[in-house]
C-alpha cells in the first residue's frame, strides 16, 4: 500500500510518496539491538556485582540486601531472555536455524513482575537507571517480538476503526 503526502513549498505543493508497508527484522537491527543488550549486560553485571555495597545502613540494611538481590535476579533475567532471542535472530538469519524453527522455539518469554517501588527506594539511583534501561530494553524487544510474530502486519488505528464505524452507520441509514 503506498499513500502521499503533499507539503506546501515556495514554488506550491508537492507530492511524496510514502511507503505503508510493514518494516521487517534485519541483521543489522538485530546486530544493534546485540550490541545494546551486551553493554546493558555487562552493566547490570558490573553493578550487581559489588552487591556487598548498599547505600543504605542501619537496621535496613538486611531488607536493603534482599531488594538488591532480588533485583538483580529480575534484570540479570531480564536481560537473558533478551540475549537469547537476539541470539536466535541471528541464528535465524545466518541459516542455522529456518523460521519455523525460530517461530517454534524462539519466543521472548515473558516479562518479570514489576519491582516493589519500596524495594527500588531502598537501591541507590544509579542501580535504580539500569533496572529502568533494562526494562525499556526488554520492553522494545517484547515489542519486536510481537510484531514479527504477527509478521508486521498493519492494523488500523482507533481513529480509522471509529471512521469506518461512523462511514457504516451513516452508509447504513
Amino acid at each position: 500500500m503506498v499513500t502521499a503526502l503533499c507539503v506546501a513549498t515556495k514554488r506550491g505543493y508537492r507530492r511524496f510518496n510514502i511507503m505503508a508497508e510493514p518494516a521487517d527484522l534485519s541483521p543489522t537491527i538485530i546486530e544493534s539491538l546485540y550490541s545494546e543488550a551486551l553493554m546493558l549486560a555487562d552493566d547490570a553485571r558490573a553493578t550487581f556485582d559489588m552487591s556487598g555495597r548498599l547505600d543504605v545502613v542501619g537496621e535496613d540494611e538486611d531488607l536493603a540486601r534482599v531488594a538488591l538481590s532480588c533485583e538483580a535476579l529480575r534484570t540479570t533475567t531480564r536481560m537473558m531472555h533478551a540475549i537469547a532471542w537476539l541470539l536466535n535472530q541471528r541464528a535465524h538469519f545466518s541459516g542455522e536455524i529456518s523460521e519455523f524453527q525460530l517461530r517454534h522455539h524462539g519466543r521472548l518469554p515473558p516479562g518479570q513482575p514489576a519491582s516493589s517501588p519500596d524495594q527500588l527506594a531502598m537501591l541507590g539511583e544509579a542501580t535504580q537507571e539500569l533496572i529502568r534501561r533494562t526494562e525499556r530494553f526488554h520492553a522494545r524487544i517484547a515489542r519486536l517480538d510481537k510484531a514479527w510474530r504477527d509478521r508486521f502486519a498493519l492494523y488500523p488505528s482507533g481513529i480509522e476503526r471509529l471512521r469506518d464505524r461512523i462511514g457504516n452507520e451513516m452508509g447504513a441509514r
